[in-house]
C-alpha cells in the first residue's frame, strides 16, 4: 500500500468513511448468443417482441443478429443491477421460443462464417452505419472472433467522493478537469492490474474445436470436440481472442484526456495498408466504413474505457472533450458459467472495491517500457495464469503472480470494510472469496470449468448446451409476478420500434454525406 493510498484512506475515514465511498452507480452490459436447441447459432432475425435493436435502451445486439446485449440502467446497488439483469433474461426467454442463451464467452458450435448473421438496424443512416461497421469488423478480424461474448461493468464514482476532493474549488471547468484526471489515474491502474481480473474471473480455458477453424492455436485436445490450455484463465482475452495481431501495434495513452483523444483520433484517420487493399466499397456497396487503422473509436479493444454518454451522432472522443469523463467501462470479464445471469452480486461488489482501489492508489504515468510489461502480463495471465510459480513483471523486476495478487486484494480490505457500513454487507465477504482463489487456484472459474468438463466427460459444446437448458428452465419457472420490470421492458420494446420508424422517416441526408458529417 502506497503512502498516498494510506493518506487518502485516512482522509475518507475522517470525513464519513463508507458514506463517502458508497452509492457509486453501476451498470451491466451482458452479451450472449441466441442458439438453436441443437447448439448452433440462431439464423433468425432479432425477435420483434424484444423491440428495435437500434433504439431499445435495455435489449440490443452486438456484432450479430444472434449476439444479444442486455443493458441495465445505472443502479446504486449490486442487488438492483442483478434484479434488472435477471428480469431482462426472463423477458427475453418469453420472446425467443425454443431458442437458448449460450452461457459461455467462447462460442458454441460453428460451421462457417456465413452462419453468423451480421446485425441489422434498419434503413436509417445511423442504422446503416452500425451494420457497415460490423461488416468491416468481419472483414478485418473474421466473424468467428466477433461471436465471442463478454460482460462489461460500468461504474461511476459516488458524488460524495468528488465533493471531498473538491476542497473548496468552485469553478466547474476546474472541477471537471480534476475529475477526468482522477478517472484517468483509475484507468492507468486498471491497466496495471487488470491481469488480476483475468485470473479471478476468467472462465474460458477451453473452446469448441470448431472455433479454431483448423488452426491449432497452441492448444491441447480434451476430447474430439474440445481444445483447451491447462493453465489458461481467459482464452477470450488471449491471442486467439481479442488480443489479436491486427491491433498489436496500436497504443492509446491513458496518461491524460488530451493524449487519449489524440491517439484515438489519429487512429481513425491513419490509413492501414491492409485495409486499403481490402477496399471501402465493392460494386457500390460498403465493405467497411473506411480504410483507416480504426473505423471508429470503439473498434479499439481495451480492457477499460473512460466514457461519457454521447449525444446523438456524437463521437465518443468528442463527448469526452465536451464534458470530461463521466464513468469507466470495465471490459475484461468473461461470462461466468456458474451463474444463470453470467455475473453475481459478490463479483459486482469485488469489482466496485477494485475500481475504488485503482482510484485511490498512486498512479504515475505509463511509459513505453511499462506499457510493454503490462501487455506481456496480460497475455501471460490469459494463457497461463494458473501455472504454478508464474512470474509477472512490475517496474522492471519479476514478481510472482500469487504474491502480487495477494498484495492487491489485501490492500482492498480497508475499502471493503468502509463499504460494509450502516447495514450494507457483502464486500468483505467477496474479498475473502477472491483471496481464497488467489491462494487456491483450483477455486477459480477457469479451473472449475475444466474440472467439470473432465468429471462429466462432456465436450465443451455438449456441456454448454446442458447448462443453457438448465438456465432457461430457471428463468422460465419464475412467474411473471417476480419480474419487477416486465411492464417497463414491454413498453420499451414497443417504444423502440416506433422510435426506429421515426428515425427512418426523418432521414433526409445522403449516407455518404452523413458519414462525412460524423467524421467531421
Amino acid at each position: 500500500m502506497s503512502r498516498l493510498l494510506e493518506q487518502r484512506l485516512r482522509e475518507i475515514a475522517d470525513n464519513g468513511g463508507g458514506a463517502i465511498l458508497s452509492g457509486g452507480k453501476r451498470g451491466i452490459e451482458k452479451e450472449c448468443l441466441r442458439i438453436t436447441p441443437d447448439g448452433l447459432i440462431s439464423r433468425t432475425a432479432h425477435p420483434a417482441q424484444l423491440g428495435s435493436a437500434l433504439a431499445n435502451s435495455f435489449i440490443t445486439t452486438d456484432y450479430s443478429e444472434a449476439l444479444l446485449e442486455f443493458v441495465t440502467p445505472p443502479e446504486s446497488s449490486a442487488w438492483a443491477a442483478m434484479q434488472f439483469l435477471c428480469d431482462i433474461h426472463q423477458f427475453t426467454y418469453t420472446a425467443i421460443g425454443e431458442e437458448l442463451l449460450w452461457p459461455f464467452s467462447m462460442p458454441c458450435r460453428l460451421r462457417t462464417e456465413e452462419d453468423i448473421p451480421v446485425a441489422q438496424y434498419g434503413s436509417s443512416n445511423v442504422g446503416r452505419m452500425k451494420t457497415i461497421y460490423r461488416n468491416g469488423l468481419g472483414h478485418r478480424y473474421g466473424r468467428y472472433m466477433q461471436a465471442i461474448a463478454g460482460i462489461h461493468f460500468n461504474y461511476s464514482v459516488p458524488e460524495a467522493y468528488w465533493q471531498l476532493r473538491a476542497a473548496g474549488k468552485s469553478d466547474p471547468a476546474e472541477l471537471q478537469a480534476q475529475k477526468s484526471d482522477a478517472y484517468f489515474a483509475l484507468v492507468r491502474n486498471v491497466r496495471r492490474m487488470d491481469w488480476l481480473l483475468l485470473y479471478l474471473f476468467g472462465a474460458s480455458p477451453a473452446v469448441c474445436r470448431s472455433f479454431l477453424a483448423g488452426v491449432n492455436g497452441r492448444l491441447s485436445e480434451l476430447d474430439s470436440g474440445t481444445c483447451y490450455s491447462e493453465w489458461a484463465t481467459s482464452l477470450r482475452m488471449s491471442d486467439i481472442g481479442y488480443q489479436n495481431a491486427n491491433q498489436s501495434e496500436l497504443v492509446v495513452s491513458a496518461n491524460s484526456l488530451a493524449e487519449y483523444v489524440r491517439d484515438l483520433s489519429a487512429a481513425i484517420k491513419r490509413p492501414s495498408d491492409a485495409y486499403v487493399k481490402l477496399g471501402v466499397k465493392k460494386d457500390g456497396d460498403y465493405l467497411q466504413l473506411n480504410a483507416n487503422q480504426l473505423q471508429i473509436e470503439n473498434e479499439f479493444y481495451s480492457s477499460v474505457r473512460p466514457k461519457r454518454v454521447a449525444r446523438s451522432g456524437e463521437r465518443p472522443t468528442a463527448a469526452l472533450v465536451r464534458g470530461g469523463v463521466e464513468y469507466v467501462e470495465l471490459r475484461s470479464l468473461d461470462l461466468c458459467p456458474f451463474h444463470p445471469a453470467g455475473i453475481g452480486q459478490p463479483q459486482q461488489k469485488f469489482l466496485e472495491a477494485f475500481l475504488i482501489y485503482c482510484l485511490l492508489e498512486d498512479s504515475p504515468p505509463i511509459d513505453s517500457a511499462e506499457q510493454r510489461e503490462l501487455q506481456k502480463n496480460y497475455r501471460d495471465v490469459a494463457r497461463q495464469g494458473r501455472e504454478p510459480g508464474l512470474a509477472l513483471r512490475r517496474r522492471g523486476a519479476e514478481v510472482r503472480l500469487q504474491e502480487w495478487a495477494k498484495s492487491i486484494v489485501t490492500g482492498m480490505r480497508p475499502i471493503c470494510e468502509m463499504l460494509d457500513h450502516d447495514g450494507a454487507t457483502g464486500h468483505v465477504e467477496s474479498l475473502e472469496i477472491q483471496l481464497a482463489a488467489v491462494e487456491q487456484p483450483e477455486l477459480t472459474p477457469s479451473a472449475r470449468l475444466l474440472a467439470e468438463l473432465r468429471d462429466q466427460q462432456a465436450s465443451f459444446a455438449d456441456y454448454g448446451l446442458d447448462v443453457a437448458s438448465r438456465y432457461r428452465d430457471y428463468f422460465l419457472q419464475m412467474g411473471r409476478e417476480f419480474n419487477v420490470h416486465a411492464d417497463l421492458l414491454a413498453e420499451e420494446a414497443a417504444r423502440s420500434l416506433q422510435q426506429q420508424r421515426d428515425i427512418e422517416a426523418a432521414d433526409s441526408m445522403k449516407f455518404d454525406d452523413y458519414l462525412a458529417t460524423y467524421y467531421a
